[in-house]
Order: C-alpha cells, then structure tokens, then sequence
C-alpha cells in the first residue's frame, strides 16, 4: 500500500459535493468562506489523509476565498496535513495531563506496535503517527485520537491492542479502554447523585 500521491487537479466526489454544500447552507449569506475547516476535512479525507495543492486551491474557488486565506487555514490547524501521510492518523495526546500520566509509555507502546517513530508512516503505508496538543479528554489521560475516534485511559498494553487489532483491520471500540463509562471517576460518581 502506498501514500495518496500528489494530484494536478482535485474535485469532490458527487457525495462529498453534497456534503460540501449542505455545510456551505449551515452560514448566512455572504459568510460561506466559514465552512472552510469541514470542506478541508472532506477533501482531506477524500485524498487519503493529506491535502495536496489542488485540494486546496479547489476548496478556495469553491467558496470563492483568495487561496491564501485557505492555505493559511490548512497549514495553521494541525489536524490538517499538507505533505503526504497514510491514511490511518494515529495522534498520541503528549499535552501536560495525558504526559503526567504516563503518555511517553503510550508512544513508546504505539511506536513499537507500528514500527515507526513519531512524526513517520508505517513501511506499508497504512498508518501514520504523531504527537498531538490537547485533545480535550484529560479526565480520561492518556489517550490517542485515530481516524474520528478516541481510545482513553490507556496503558502501554491497552494502546498495543488498539492498534494490533487496527491492523488486523478491525475497529476496536472508542472511549475508556479501561470499562469505565465516559468520564465518571472510577470509584463512580461523586456529586449529581440525584437526578
């Protein structure tokens, strides 16, 4: 399996068209240029993980913006990447509360898992890994965002088993790992105890 090349022209599929426009509809009128972060998630995902040039100068004529303004946009979030990578994002949160618990042991887990180092693609192709700033699930440190799902309360053992069963191309279930449910504290919940 190889990287999604670069592209001389880029186009949404039909679906991801109607995608593209139903969220254009979601902004008053003269304000379309607002749905540029999803329209640069579809075509991110149309392309196989990365946005070429193409994608990004098509999104631009596309919600009729300068093409800077979207490149500004694509190359400021870091959900976006501009350089070819796998498909599979894997984002190990390495932010202060995840770190405190213990998320160098997770990426040490994760990069032993795909044989690669943070910030590569695995040799196949499948899978590329990163650190990543806050994710927003620190109650549930430490954690890792790959693809649209989160995988919390992980352990080094926890974090391998995410990705061997990735790899046998299975989806392993999102949230606490740990069979906690959501965020309640383990000893289960302390305050709101009437409803």
């Amino acid at each position: 399996m190889s990287l999604s090349p670069d592209v001389e022209s880029f186009a949404f599929t039909p679906e991801n068209e109607e995608r593209a426009r139903a969220h254009i509809a979601k902004y008053p009128e003269g304000r379309q240029a607002s749905a540029v972060l999803p329209l640069l998630h579809l075509a991110q995902a149309q392309h196989g993980g990365w946005l070429p040039q193409a994608a990004i100068e098509y999104v631009a004529a596309f919600l009729e913006m300068p093409k800077i303004r979207v490149e500004e946009v694509a190359s400021f979030y870091d959900m976006f990447n501009t350089g070819p990578t796998a498909r599979c994002q894997v984002r190990i949160c390495t932010t202060t509360p995840c770190w405190l618990c213990g998320s160098d042991d997770i990426v040490a887990a994760v990069e032993a898992a795909l044989g690669c180092k943070v910030g590569e693609n695995t040799a196949d192709g499948r899978f590329y890994l990163r650190e990543f700033e806050c994710l927003g699930a620190c109650a549930n440190a430490p954690m890792m965002w790959i693809d649209d799902d989160y995988y919390e309360d992980l352990t080094p053992e926890r974090a391998t088993a995410v990705i061997e069963a990735l790899k046998r191309g299975e989806r392993p279930a999102p949230g606490p790992q740990s069979g906690r449910q959501g965020a309640i504290p383990f000893g289960g919940k302390t305050t709101l105890l009437e409803v």
